[in-house]
């Protein structure tokens, strides 16, 4: 039996040529990304014998749809002379020369159970952004084995989902940790207009990536990883808005130097008469975050340091004690010209009260002289009072600004999305304990609602609303 595999792209060739460890593919809808997978899974499988291939997406139904279905159907599987066989109940397709493809899905934490065991010489995660970090990471482990084929794991991906953070790290932003190495990554970007077979069979598909709106668009036609559709901070500016800048008569540049419309900006010297707090955010096994925030006359807010790490737990790499968080806390304000001699009002996450792991982290801070008030963990009206802050007045000016130097919480805000459950929360498994802690330093300092000045009236106002008493205009233009 002859297999005819369609001719790849220029794109999907340079990823089936690729021999990096980590291969990411994509960053763009229609790019070409699951085929792409099909096809180097098979040609892997029919040219060496006695290799394990998996692949691996978020749900079985997307798994049937975009692997099973169209492999069964490229290899005539069930026919006499097919080179492979299926089985269904164990989710594999083997070949005569005793290579295999298994297909596993992982929608939960707990899915990554059923991969403990599994030794494999090849990785697809297809969506990988679907994916949470740490399951991505647990399934790697299964890339092992003694023979000598060379290892690799390949993800395809979209800017957008809980993984996107991890995937722009090590794709796009090219920032590594420890024990990963620059070398070992490549990334590969496919857009629809490099598919030229889908272009060919649904020329209408790139107008309705077009029509979607702005964001999204920009994410899924022109794979752009800096903006998404379903971001729970959109208030939030890393840079100025040139159309405001423009608006207001001002260069971008000029508005970074004014503050305006960007809630990140260059560090400057604080006022010796400004208040000073700290915010903390605790995980067990999980990374804790702390922050110095100093505050001015009129209340606003700037995060002028931060310190982020992770909390012990076996096995799981470099970690930091509560001992070693506090003690590097208390150096911070014992030696940092801006917070020595200052007293420094704490709030912390409550759950430095647990006691169940052992000596509590609350405990060990008073050890270390660092008094701390339970932050109130009452997370819709905290959240409310985040974006409260980070919102621009008429001005372009926030109650909120960020240091350059801050990181961490840099990184991590602009990528939390939206609780799939509790639409009015964030989704609570993404990596939110930098935000986390600024809820805590915002329900500490709440404000009221801000009013929007200088509202331009409509030239038609069937209603009158534009008429009516001072209070009903509040109620109006009250920012929520």
């Amino acid at each position: 039996m002859q297999i005819k595999l369609e001719e790849p792209n220029e794109k999907q060739m340079l990823f089936l040529k690729d021999k990096h460890k980590h291969v990411g593919f994509g960053g763009a809808r229609g790019g070409g990304k699951s085929w792409a997978i099909r096809f180097k899974a098979v040609v892997l499988c029919l040219n060496h014998s006695g290799i394990k291939v998996m692949i691996v997406r978020k749900s079985y139904p997307e798994l049937t749809e975009n692997h099973i279905k169209p492999l069964k159907s490229m290899l005539f599987v069930g026919t006499p002379g097919s080179p492979a066989k299926y089985n269904d109940s164990k989710k594999e397709m083997t070949f005569l020369n005793g290579s295999s493809i298994l297909f596993r899905y992982c929608d939960t934490e707990k899915d990554v159970d059923r991969y403990q065991g599994t030794e494999v010489d090849v990785l697809f995660l297809d969506e990988a952004t679907q994916l949470s970090e740490s399951q991505i990471k647990k399934i790697i482990a299964c890339v092992r084995g003694v023979n000598e084929f060379p290892k690799r794991i390949y993800y395809t991906c979209n800017p957008s989902g809980q993984g996107m953070g991890y995937i722009k790290r090590i794709f796009i932003d090219r920032k590594y940790e420890l024990g990963e190495y620059p070398d070992d990554y490549s990334f590969i970007q496919s857009l629809v207009t490099d598919n030229k077979a889908l272009m060919k069979s649904n020329p209408d598909y790139i107008r309705q990536l077009e029509a979607l709106p702005p964001k999204l668009r920009d994410a899924w036609l022109n794979g752009r990883w800096d903006v998404f559709e379903g971001a729970y901070f959109e208030e939030f500016r890393a840079t100025p808005d040139p159309i405001e800048c423009e608006s207001a008569g001002i260069t971008v540049e000029q508005a970074l130097d004014e503050h305006r419309w960007t809630h990140v900006i260059k560090p400057f010297e604080i006022p010796v008469e400004w208040k000073i707090y700290r915010s903390y955010d605790w995980g067990y096994g999980k990374p804790f975050s702390c922050a110095w925030w100093a505050v001015d006359y009129e209340g606003c807010a700037y995060r002028i340091l931060e310190l982020y790490g992770c909390t012990s737990t076996p096995n799981e790499g470099v970690k930091w004690s509560n001992k070693e968080q506090f003690d590097r806390i208390q150096q911070i304000e014992r030696e940092h010209r801006w917070l020595k001699e200052k007293k420094v009002r704490g709030v912390a996450d409550p759950s430095i009260w647990d006691g169940s792991h052992g000596i509590s982290a609350a405990e060990e801070a008073d050890k270390h002289q660092l008094w701390f008030e339970p932050g109130i963990n009452d997370r819709i009206p905290g959240w409310m009072q985040v974006r409260e802050r980070l919102k621009f007045d008429e001005n372009g000016k926030a109650m909120m600004y960020f240091f350059e130097n801050c990181k961490a919480i840099i990184r991590t805000m602009p990528l939390m999305m939206f609780d799939e459950h509790i639409p009015e929360d964030l989704d609570s498994d993404l990596e939110d304990h930098a935000v986390d802690e600024c809820r805590y330093f915002c329900m500490s300092r709440p404000l009221a609602p801000r009013i929007i000045k200088n509202k331009v009236k409509p030239e038609i106002d069937p209603l009158d609303q534009f008429n009516q008493n001072e209070r009903f205009d509040r109620a109006i233009y009250r920012r929520t």
